[in-house]
Order: C-alpha cells, then sequence, then structure tokens
C-alpha cells in the first residue's frame, strides 16, 4: 500500500498537476477563440459556409452539416457523417470560426482518405469507454478482497484505464494531422488570405493544447494507479 505522510496521499499531487494543466489549456483555447472571434474574414464566409465549401472541393457529398448548440463543441461524427457546428462558429465569418470548421472538415477528410490514425482511435472508443468505466469500480471492489484475488481484481482495472490512456495518445496525431489539413485546405482554397492564416493556426493550436493536456492528464493519473497499486502482492 503507499505510503502517507500524516495520513497525505502525496500521489494526489499527481491529480491535481494534470487538473491544473486541463484548465490552463481550456483557458488559454477560449481566450484565444475569443480574441480571433473579433477578426472578420476577408471572404466573408462564415463557419458553415467555409466548410460546405471544403467538403464538396474534397469530392466529400456525403457528410452533411448541422447546427448544435454550445461553444466550441464543433466536432465530426465519422458513424453518422455528419459534421456538427457550434453557435460560436456556424454562423460566424470569424478567422477563429472559419477555422475550426477546417479543422472539423480535415477530419471528414481523414476518413473519406482512410487516415489510419483515425480509424484506429474509432477502434479503440469502445474499449476505451468500457475501461474507464469499469477501471475504479474494479479497483475499488479489489481492495475489499483478499490479497490474491483483490490484486488480480486491481491489476485488471489499472490495464483497462490504460485503454483510456491509450485512447488520449491515438487522438494527438488524428487532431494536429487535422489541423495541418485545415491551414493548407484554408490557403489553398483561398478563403482566408496570407495574412489571416497565422491567425487561424493560433486558435488551432490552443486547441491542440487541450488535447495535449488531457493525454498528460490521463497519463499522470495511470501512474498515480501504479503507484498506489501496483506494489501489491498476489502471492500472499
Amino acid at each position: 500500500m503507499p505510503y502517507y505522510f500524516w495520513g497525505f496521499d502525496p500521489t494526489y499531487f499527481l491529480v491535481l498537476i494534470g487538473a491544473v494543466i486541463c484548465l490552463i489549456a481550456s483557458a488559454r483555447v477560449k481566450t484565444t477563440f475569443q480574441k480571433y472571434s473579433q477578426y472578420r474574414s476577408m471572404s466573408g464566409m462564415t463557419g458553415a459556409q467555409a466548410a460546405e465549401r471544403i467538403l464538396r472541393s474534397a469530392g466529400i457529398n456525403d457528410v452533411t452539416i448541422h447546427h448544435v448548440s454550445g461553444s466550441l463543441t464543433d466536432h465530426y461524427n465519422p458513424a453518422k457523417k455528419t459534421l456538427n457546428l457550434s453557435d460560436s462558429v456556424y454562423g460566424s465569418a470569424s478567422v477563429a470560426a472559419v477555422g475550426v470548421a477546417a479543422h472539423e472538415c480535415g477530419h471528414a477528410i481523414q476518413h473519406q482518405q482512410g487516415y489510419a490514425p483515425l480509424a484506429l482511435r474509432s477502434a479503440i472508443v469502445p474499449v476505451a469507454n468500457i475501461g474507464s468505466t469499469l477501471a475504479w469500480p474494479l479497483i475499488l471492489i479489489g481492495l475489499l478482497f483478499t490479497q490474491r484475488t483483490g490484486s488480480t481484481l486491481i491489476n485488471i482495472g489499472i490495464f483497462c484505464f490504460s485503454f483510456a490512456v491509450l485512447f488520449q495518445l491515438v487522438t494527438l496525431p488524428v487532431e494536429f494531422n487535422a489541423s495541418s489539413r485545415a491551414l493548407a485546405i484554408l490557403g489553398q482554397q483561398g478563403i482566408l488570405s496570407e495574412s489571416e492564416i497565422p491567425y487561424t493556426k493560433k486558435v488551432l493550436g490552443a486547441a491542440a493544447l487541450t488535447y495535449v493536456a488531457s493525454a498528460a492528464a490521463a497519463i499522470l493519473q495511470l501512474l498515480r494507479l501504479v503507484l498506489l497499486f501496483g506494489g501489491r502482492r498476489s502471492d500472499d
């Protein structure tokens, strides 16, 4: 069992560090998006219009564009082939909105071209969801049993959680690649001017950091589980 200093579990620092990283990344993407939402694109195209143009130019005619509520809730659904744009993106003609819309189009293009990391991420989703759901219940139940049985359950719980970490890691190349595609397409299609691309790059860069932060937090949580329970003996 873990070492406690006057009843305090020092591994909580790992959770705290992960939470702080995520909060900083979240705050940064919001402030960056808000800043460049004030910059209207020279083309005057809204996020929805830019997405429509990008999809059609890529020969994608079976993906529909939907308006969803919320701010920065934009996402591409490969199962339903829908590109969902939030309130702050769908009807906005800002360089920030156009960039986010193009990023989601990048995912649709990845799907069309069979981009391997996206296919891997989609395959991992069910396992990662089940793993993250079962991890803590298995660990907590394992603490109630004898060493041998309890250790087995705890190890299975840690193994389940590792799939959630794997999902976060596989997400990184998917998101980075979608942003790279978006920036290239926006320039090639003339949707944004050469002077506007750097603004959009800052928005997408800030968004990418949220995925890096989530992956870091997941790794720290897994490390904490290993430190807490990895040394538990199963041969007693």
